[in-house]
């Protein structure tokens, strides 16, 4: 009997889509599907849990168990869906006017589409010098959360590879660094009174209001007097509130306001002096009111990227996308993450568009489609 035909990359994508792998939620019939996909064609599987039940992150080999692989790597997880208007089922590949619809077919199902198809093409070549690497994580949307837990594991082993390209959509373009992120929230405590009686309690609302100016003052300063980049759109580091959260009833002087800001860093930027000046601001403000207390957490972080424009491996894969310099993107990656757990070259390269990403009716274009193809295709050449 003859073995049944490999699955293209368009319908690869299509089963891909299928599983609704929002963030935060599970993901784990996705990774049985694609370990199921990736053991029939003989790869080393290594499967590590994260830390909520139901969630994985993968990594697969093919090949030699040389040092000088090469590793092509994609999150699981999709934004959801709820409030955008759509008008395609977002966990049904659709083709209409030439496009393919479906959440995460640029960011970044399209991507691990074409790593299978990459593992498919490494597993019929008998004459691979070196290993074709394959990393699937979990929970990057809500800020490169899920991928520590199989760094950790790798790095654990020693594991080693010549580089590693992020599958991030940027139209196939070379990206050589990005700016890194760090999340936090003040929790401003204040003591709750009637409405009537204002001066006898301490209103969080307006010390997070405080907070906030002074955030204001120090993206100002961070905008005037800190590191510069022009590499970057934004070509200093920012930092902006996001999310406010206070009171209960407009006749209570509020006795909470929790307030969530972030930090975009140019790579190596350190974040602390920031934090310490608003730690500084927080101190003042508790002694200056009586019954405040401001506290400042930090909730999540992750590294800027920034590769050598020197970097042979940097240069060899901009020779397979016809790229003459490479770019730097405002967005993140868990870029920054593979360089720091195994210290190795990475470089950010994939179909699609960022602009089409966690928007309604998110798309790719399958001459985009066919090019990532292409492009993974052409990496696996290099390791024969």
């Amino acid at each position: 009997m003859n073995a049944p035909a490999p699955l293209s990359t368009r319908a690869i994508l299509e089963k891909l889509i299928a599983f609704p792998t929002l963030c935060r939620t599970e993901n784990v019939e996705l990774i049985d599907w694609i370990e199921a996909f990736l053991r029939n064609l003989g790869a080393r599987c290594l499967r590590v849990p994260g830390e909520q039940t139901g969630r994985f992150n993968l990594f697969a080999s093919i090949g030699p168990e040389t040092d000088d692989g090469i590793v092509l790597s994609g999150h699981s997880d999709v934004v959801p869906v709820e409030g955008q208007p759509w008008t395609t089922d977002p966990f049904a590949m659709t083709e209409r006017d030439g496009k393919l619809y479906g959440r995460g077919t640029s960011d970044m199902k399209g991507f691990l589409a074409c790593m299978l198809t990459a593992a498919h093409h490494a597993a019929h070549r008998t004459t691979l010098r070196a290993p074709l690497h394959l990393a699937f994580s979990h929970d990057e949307e809500i800020g490169c959360v899920g991928v520590h837990s199989m760094l950790r594991d790798l790095a654990a082993q020693g594991f080693k590879a010549r580089g590693c390209v992020i599958g991030e959509p940027t139209s196939l373009h070379v990206i050589s660094g990005h700016k890194g992120k760090l999340a936090a929230k003040i929790s401003c405590h204040g003591l709750a009174a009637h409405s009537a009686n204002p001066d006898r309690g301490c209103n969080a609302i307006s010390l997070a209001a405080d907070m906030i100016k002074t955030i204001e003052h120090l993206q100002e300063d961070l905008k005037t007097n800190g590191a510069a980049d022009d590499h970057f759109e934004v070509p200093y580091s920012t930092m902006q509130v996001g999310l406010i959260r206070g009171g209960v009833a407009l006749n209570i002087v509020p006795d909470l306001c929790d307030v969530q800001f972030e930090m975009r860093l140019l790579p190596g930027a350190d974040p602390q002096p920031w934090l310490d000046r608003l730690q500084e601001h927080a101190t003042q403000l508790c002694v200056e009111r009586p019954h405040a207390r401001i506290e400042i957490e930090t909730l999540n972080a992750y590294p800027g990227l920034d590769t050598s424009e020197e970097e042979s491996f940097l240069r060899d894969i901009m020779r397979i996308t016809g790229d003459n310099r490479a770019s730097r993107i405002g967005f993140g990656t868990e870029g920054g993450l593979f360089n720091e757990y195994l210290n190795m070259p990475v470089v950010v390269c994939g179909p699609g568009s960022i602009d089409r990403a966690h928007k309604a009716d998110e798309y790719i274009l399958p001459e985009e489609l066919d090019a990532g193809e292409c492009f993974v295709k052409r990496i696996v050449e290099t390791l024969l």
